[in-house]
């Protein structure tokens, strides 16, 4: 295989890794909101503070719903658009 096409492979892969990492990172802090639970290790504060960085701004964008938050759902529909978006601008592997 050639080297840009491993370069493409590894720019795809990398994608959908940071593209998942970050939904499940929103998913498990929306889960911790229901149930509180204490993790290990600081896992709960790394949860928090990565899922806020995309929360945030959605959140602050949203208008008041009455005390339902739909910045998650938002955010995850977001992630997965931008990963196809990028995903499919970078072109196939030969």
């Amino acid at each position: 295989m050639c080297a840009p096409c491993l370069l493409i492979v590894f720019a795809q892969a990398f994608v959908n890794v940071f593209a998942g990492a970050l939904t499940i990172c929103i998913l498990v802090r929306v889960l911790l909101s229901w149930v509180p639970v204490r993790l290990p290790l600081g896992l709960a504060d790394l949860v928090f503070g990565v899922s806020e960085t995309v929360l945030g701004p959605i959140r602050r964008a949203l208008p008041a719903m009455g005390g339902l938050d739909l910045s998650p759902f938002i955010a995850v529909l977001a992630i997965q658009l931008v990963q196809g978006l990028l995903i499919a601008l970078l072109p196939p592997p030969i």
